[in-house]
């Protein structure tokens, strides 16, 4: 977890290493809405997830690999579907060196 924001101390370079793989994988818009409908809900079905997208079903599947490479989201399949949810201390740590205090 990052123990100060942005505006108060400067980023460790551990906390550098750590998150600034999950910014990048926010700075795509498809990425960024994807983690937006996965983290409304306890979980997400990818079967949920792909009509909401003109994209292909490999062109989702990288996008969705990307997010849980980067430690955004995990994920568990259940027979044919894959399901979707939010880490809770990725979302915190993005938070907390966010925070402007």
């Amino acid at each position: 977890m990052v123990c100060c924001g942005l505006a108060t101390t400067p980023v460790t370079p551990e906390d550098a290493e750590r998150l600034a793989p999950m910014f990048k994988a926010l700075g795509d818009p498809v990425r960024l809405r994807m983690t937006s409908m996965i983290a409304s809900v306890p979980e997400l079905c990818v079967c949920e997830i792909t009509p909401a997208f003109d994209l292909s079903s490999a062109t989702i599947s990288h996008h969705l690999k990307t997010l849980r490479e980067a430690g955004i989201v995990d994920s568990e399949r259940r027979g044919t579907y894959v399901y979707y949810w939010i880490q809770p201390d990725a979302i915190a740590a993005l938070a907390a060196l966010l925070r402007v205090e």
